[in-house]
């Protein structure tokens, strides 16, 4: 079997260094790399033996914009303008859905329909097929980070969201869908992932994430990877594995090869200033996990350095930890703009011709999004400035990603398949589901929430994000959206009267492309907040919108397209709008719809209930809405912990004994605990029991709790093992998340839990930076969040 370590394609490379096409196949008109009976490295080295330079190097570039140097003034491939733009063929073609070439996201049609993109793709692909040389076909990506970008798509709950329902399996399902969608369009690679673990809210970013703790991001990650890919196929596997991608399935890309989650002040592609032994663990082990037990086919380089390194240039994280530690089998991708950016940005290369030659040094495979600094492959090789073993090496990595990928043997897309699988019913429905799993339940006092509609003659839907569908980044325009105003007026129907007030507005755009950032008119606002307060007045029960929108958090791409914030706190005038409605009297819900942690600590002491929703998908208004009246007992729990103020950061669980010792006038207890979330019925988690007390370090043991639903409902809780190095030969976390499950329990039901403990779990770096596991005492800590625990020791000879 394949496995293309360095070593590895070395060994492919040498194999047919030199040899005649003649000599490559013993019939020359069905050449071995078209034969699909002959395995992937056969195939592999048979056609790369065959290409020139030129050739292999156009394997390793990607066009985006580009894109329009083949494309007509209406989008439509043009062939006469493709043999002058791509006469050597192209590996990738970024994002084929879009249509840059049309005036791009601020002018008309941003985005092409299903039917465009599939007629686009299928042009594509036909003319490389069948006229280019060798007939090597391109490699389509697409984003998808909680759904297919692309218009009319299923938008599904924000990744950060995802994560709050702690519920892997779902998530699978969520991502299978995904798969469907973009593999329909013509796409067989999905940028995304993003397994970073996030340890800085104030990072704009962070709503793409699974949260701040490496197992819980590993475990979404895994589900993640193995919805995209499905579980059949390893294409980043260690083992080298030829299985095919499935139908329905496209290549996941982990994203971003790494410490990109907790950068310097909280800033966009800041230096992590990270000792390798934190990347160990806490930011490899989602990266590691996806590679080894799912064998993700992709892995992006980060836009950060590392100790003085960029990522894109750092041959020790992208082949010693990646393919040697690892043994990574798949491909590395750029980050866009990444490698022109060493020359730009960080100033550790001259020229691009330097850009090209470092980065794929250091094991960088393709460049995206398109062509700037690896077109100097052709001549840096023919020099002798770059060996060809080098170009040969990630040229041999994408051709294995095309055959893998069933592109050689069917390339093509169906229209009419992919108008009835993008955001169809089935889609629908499981976003609902995963919004309804997502919501999490910060506070209810006086059994406030669940709505009872006997007692409400009058609702007031109040707030900025109430009236329109909030959706988060990495989002295109879904075919149908339901605003949480929407959703209560469904489930409300005839029952009370609904009355809106929109209360202010947070900025003047909500688009997240556009560069300039402008918040409302606050004298506009404070009208509108007036208007609120009379309708407040007038009502039963208040349910109060509030959040971030997708300007005021986002992906600082670039100097003049900023997302990061100085600040946690409610953007604008929303502060003043929760004042002055509580202050009204009226039994107010707040409802939270944003993509990072906020710092609302006056409305966790004065407002009775609060619902956290993220950003919960296109069909967010019809499950909130079902949350809010009962229909549905929230279950979510926080996948990161809520710092009372900025002043507190880093603000994470996992901290070190010596990180909390306190504040003047100040306490170091966060807002909301990691893991935290309410239900409206109450569990009881009984003490831990162990099958065994003590144990050799490669043995491992069973910890038992018994869940028991003591309320008058049915409902979720989500079991949580942490556990304690209490002496250890260097520093360790105070605690740390090690397992957890989800369940349902109706009233009155009991449930046992148990979780196994071993090596696994209790191994750490020592001081010679091996993983070992220590003798000594481990507590193990089961609770429903970090906070709420029952703890026994388990001892360790």
């Amino acid at each position: 079997m394949l496995r293309l370590s360095t070593l590895a394609a070395a060994s492919l490379i040498a194999l047919f260094a030199g040899q005649p096409a003649a000599a490559q196949s013993a019939d020359a008109e069905s050449p071995a790399y078209k034969d699909a009976s002959r395995s992937v490295d056969e195939r592999v080295a048979d056609l790369l033996g065959r290409m020139t330079l030129e050739e292999k190097v156009a394997q390793l570039q990607g066009v985006w914009r580009d894109k329009n140097q083949f494309l007509d003034d209406d989008g439509r491939f043009d062939a006469e303008e493709a043999a002058e733009a791509i006469p050597h063929g192209i590996g990738q073609v970024t994002r084929p859905s879009d249509y840059w070439n049309r005036g791009g996201v601020d002018g008309e049609d941003p985005n092409r329909t299903a039917r465009d993109t599939v007629e686009l793709v299928n042009a594509i692909q036909k003319w490389l097929l069948e006229e280019t040389r060798l007939g090597i076909p391109a490699l389509m990506h697409e984003e998808g980070l909680h759904g297919f970008q692309a218009r009319g798509a299923t938008s599904f709950p924000q990744a950060i969201a995802l994560a709050s329902t702690w519920d892997p399996e779902l998530v699978e399902e969520v991502y299978t869908v995904v798969a469907r969608e973009i593999r329909s369009w013509g796409s067989r690679l999905a940028l995304t992932p993003v397994v970073d673990v996030a340890r800085d809210p104030r990072w704009g970013r962070i709503e793409e994430t699974y949260g701040e703790d490496p197992h819980l991001v590993a475990e979404m990650g895994l589900a993640s990877v193995r919805g995209f890919q499905g579980r059949d196929f390893g294409g980043g596997h260690p083992s080298g594995g030829e299985t095919p991608l499935g139908d329905g399935r496209v290549m996941a890309t982990l994203k971003h090869m790494t410490g990109h989650g907790q950068p310097e002040s909280g800033t966009n592609i800041g230096p992590a200033q990270i000792s390798e032994r934190t990347l160990r663990e806490m930011f490899f082990p989602p990266f590691e996990r996806a590679v080894q037990e799912a064998g993700a086919m992709s892995v992006m380089a980060s836009y950060n350095e590392i100790d003085g390194v960029p990522s894109h240039v750092n041959s020790w994280l992208l082949e010693d930890v990646l393919r040697d530690e690892w043994g990574f089998t798949g491909f590395v991708v750029a980050d866009y703009f990444a490698v022109i950016q060493l020359m730009e940005l960080h100033g550790v290369v001259g020229d691009l011709a330097e850009a090209a030659a470092q980065s794929l040094a250091a094991g960088v495979d393709i460049e995206l999004p398109n062509r700037h600094a690896f077109p100097e492959l052709v001549a840096l090789a023919t020099s002798g400035a770059v060996p060809m073993s080098d170009i040969d090496t990630a040229v041999a990595r994408n051709l294995r990603a095309k055959f893998l990928a069933g592109l050689f043997d069917d390339p093509y897309a169906d229209a009419d398949e992919a108008e009835a699988l993008t955001g169809n019913a089935e889609a629908r429905a499981l976003a609902e589901r995963t919004a309804e799993k997502a919501a999490t339940l910060l506070r209810n006092e006086g059994d406030l929430l669940p709505l009872d509609l006997s007692k409400i003659n009058r609702l007031a839907v109040i707030g900025p994000n109430a009236s329109e569908a909030i959706l988060g980044g990495y989002t295109d325009v879904p075919a149908h959206t339901v605003p949480l105003l929407d959703g209560i007026r469904t489930r409300v129907g005839d029952a009370a009267e609904v009355v809106f007030a929109q209360g202010v507005h947070i900025t003047e755009s909500r688009n997240w492309f556009a560069d300039e950032v402008t918040l409302a008119d606050p004298e506009e606002n404070r009208r509108l907040i007036k208007e609120a307060v009379e309708v407040a007045r007038g009502a039963d029960v208040v349910v109060l919108a509030i959040g971030d929108n997708e300007q005021t958090s986002r992906e600082a791409w670039a100097a003049g397209h900023l997302g990061d914030r100085t600040s946690l706190q409610l953007v604008g005038e929303q502060g003043e709008l929760v004042r002055a409605v509580v202050a009204t009297g009226t039994p107010t819900v707040v409802v939270m719809v944003h993509g990072r942690p906020l710092a609302i600590r006056w409305i966790a002491e004065n407002v009775p209930a609060i619902l956290d929703a993220w950003y919960p998908g296109q069909e967010g208004g019809t499950a909130l809405a079902r949350v809010l009246f009962g229909d549905v007992n929230p279950g979510g729990k926080l996948p990161l912990t809520i710092p009372r103020h900025v002043g507190q950061l880093p603000m994470f669980y996992n901290a070190k004994p010596t990180a909390r010792r306190g504040y003047l006038f100040e306490t170091t207890d966060p807002l909301y605990p990691f893991g935290f979330g309410l239900s409206y019925t109450t569990f009881d988690i009984s003490e831990p029991t162990l099958d065994r007390t003590s144990m050799p370090a490669d043995g491992t043991a069973t910890v038992s709790v018994t869940v028991t639903n003591t309320g008058d409902r049915a409902g979720d809780e989500v079991v949580q093992l942490y556990i304690r190095d209490v002496v250890s030969s260097v520093t360790r976390p105070i605690q740390e998340l090690k397992a957890f499950e989800r369940l349902t329990l109706e009233p009155g039901a009991s449930r046992e839990v148990s979780f196994t403990v071993g090596p696994e779990q209790l191994r750490f770096f020592d001081r010679a930076m091996d993983r070992v596991v220590e003798p000594g005492e481990f507590e193990l800590r089961v609770g429903s969040s970090s906070v709420d625990q029952k703890t026994v020791t388990l001892t360790v000879e």
